[in-house]
C-alpha cells in the first residue's frame, strides 16, 4: 500500500513538473513573441463610427496607423471621420458599408486596397444589442445578431485573407464579449451570436497561425463606451433599459472605454490568443469553467429577479429613458455617449 502511494506521489510530482515546464516554455514564448509597431500599418475597423470602434480608431491613429472606419450610418461615419481629421492624428478613410452583406464587404476591401494597399490589421468590432426576455425575442432578432456578430466577421476575414497570406503576416482582432463565454439572461440573441464568434475566432487562430496571421479573441465585460442609448430593448423596455444602463455606469461593474481599448491594442500588438477585459469578465469566465452548475443556478436566480414581459415591440435605449436613468447615477455613461459619437445629433 505504501509502495503504491509512493508511485502515485511520484506520478503526481512528475505531472506537476511537466506542467510547470510547459508553462515556463509558454511564458518564454510569450515574452519572445513579436511586439509589432502600428506605425504605417493599415487598420480596418468595422463599427468604427462610434463607441468602442471610435475609441480604438483614436488609439491606432495615435500610434501612427492609417485607419479605415466602416459603419452603416453615413452621417455618424462622416461625423467620426471629421472629428479624427480635425485632431490631425493621421490618415483616415471612412467607407459606408453594411458588413453583413458580403458584396459590400468585398467592395469596401477593394477600395482600401486601391487607396492604401493591403490591410495589415482587421478589427471586427461591429455589433448590435437586443435586451429582453426570451418570450419577447423573435427569430428576426436572432438572425440580426448572427448577421452582425458571426457572418460579418467571417465576410471581412475572408476578404482580407488572400493578401495577408500572400505576405505571410497579419493581425485579426474579433471583439466578442463575456456574453460569448457566459450567457447572460435577457441577452440571448446577443450571447448566442457572440458564442458563435468565439468559436469562429478560436478556429481561425488555429488554422491561420501557420500563415503568419495571428487572431485575437477579445471578450470584454461592460465598458463605458456610451452605447446603451443605441441598444434595442423589448418587453418592459424602460425597466430593461434601467438595469442595463445602471450596470454600464457603475465603475465597479464597467470599465473605462479608453482603458479597455488600450488593453485591446496591446493584445493585438502581442498577437495574444485571447484577451479577457475587466475583472468581472475574468471572474465570470473562471466561474463558468470551474463551476458550471453553480454558475447556471446563479444566473437562473438573477433571471427571476429581472422584468418579465413578453411584448415584442422594440425600442431604442434613448426612447426608454426614465427619471432614474436621466439622473446623476448614469452620468458616466452619458458623458461617454457624448464623447464617443453615441448621441443622436441628426
Amino acid at each position: 500500500m505504501a509502495g503504491r502511494n509512493k508511485k502515485e506521489a511520484s506520478r503526481l510530482s512528475l505531472g506537476a513538473l511537466t506542467a510547470a515546464g510547459v508553462g515556463a516554455v509558454m511564458g518564454l514564448r510569450a515574452l519572445l513573441r513579436e511586439k509589432v509597431s502600428f506605425e504605417g500599418r493599415t487598420v480596418l475597423l468595422t463599427g468604427g463610427s462610434r463607441g468602442l470602434g471610435l475609441v480604438l480608431a483614436r488609439q491606432f491613429l495615435a500610434e501612427g496607423a492609417r485607419v479605415i472606419l466602416s459603419a452603416r450610418e453615413e452621417v455618424e461615419l462622416t461625423r467620426a471621420r471629421d472629428e479624427l481629421e480635425k485632431d490631425g492624428a493621421g490618415e483616415v478613410l471612412a467607407i459606408p458599408c453594411d458588413v453583413s452583406d458580403r458584396v459590400q464587404v468585398e467592395a469596401m476591401v477593394a477600395q482600401v486596397h486601391e487607396r492604401f494597399g493591403a490591410v495589415d490589421v482587421l478589427v471586427n468590432n461591429a455589433g448590435t444589442i437586443q435586451v429582453g426576455p426570451l418570450e419577447s425575442m423573435t427569430e428576426e432578432d436572432f438572425d440580426e445578431a448572427m448577421d452582425v456578430h458571426f457572418w460579418a466577421p467571417l465576410y471581412t476575414t475572408l476578404a482580407v485573407l488572400p493578401e495577408m497570406k500572400r505576405r505571410g503576416w497579419g493581425r485579426i482582432v474579433n471583439i466578442s464579449s463575456i456574453g460569448g463565454k457566459v450567457s447572460i439572461p435577457h441577452l440571448l440573441p446577443y450571447s448566442a451570436s457572440k458564442f458563435a464568434l468565439v468559436g469562429l475566432s478560436d478556429g481561425l487562430r488555429a488554422e491561420l497561425a501557420q500563415d503568419g496571421i495571428l487572431v485575437t479573441t477579445v471578450c470584454p465585460g461592460l465598458m463605458r463606451t456610451g452605447s446603451p442609448p443605441n441598444a434595442y430593448f423589448k418587453g418592459n423596455h424602460e425597466a430593461e433599459y434601467a438595469w442595463f444602463v445602471l450596470g454600464d455606469s457603475l465603475p465597479g461593474m464597467s470599465m473605462n472605454a479608453e482603458r479597455a481599448a488600450r488593453k485591446i491594442v496591446e493584445a493585438c500588438r502581442r498577437g495574444d490568443a485571447e484577451a479577457l477585459i475587466g475583472m468581472p469578465a475574468k471572474v465570470a469566465a473562471l466561474a463558468r469553467t470551474l463551476a458550471p452548475g453553480l454558475t447556471a443556478a446563479l444566473l437562473a436566480h438573477v433571471n427571476r429577479m429581472m422584468p418579465q414581459d413578453s411584448s415584442t415591440d422594440r425600442h431604442r435605449g434613448r426612447d426608454s429613458e426614465t427619471p432614474l436613468t436621466r439622473s446623476w447615477v448614469t452620468q458616466l455613461t452619458r458623458r461617454a455617449a457624448q464623447k464617443n459619437n453615441e448621441e443622436l445629433l441628426h
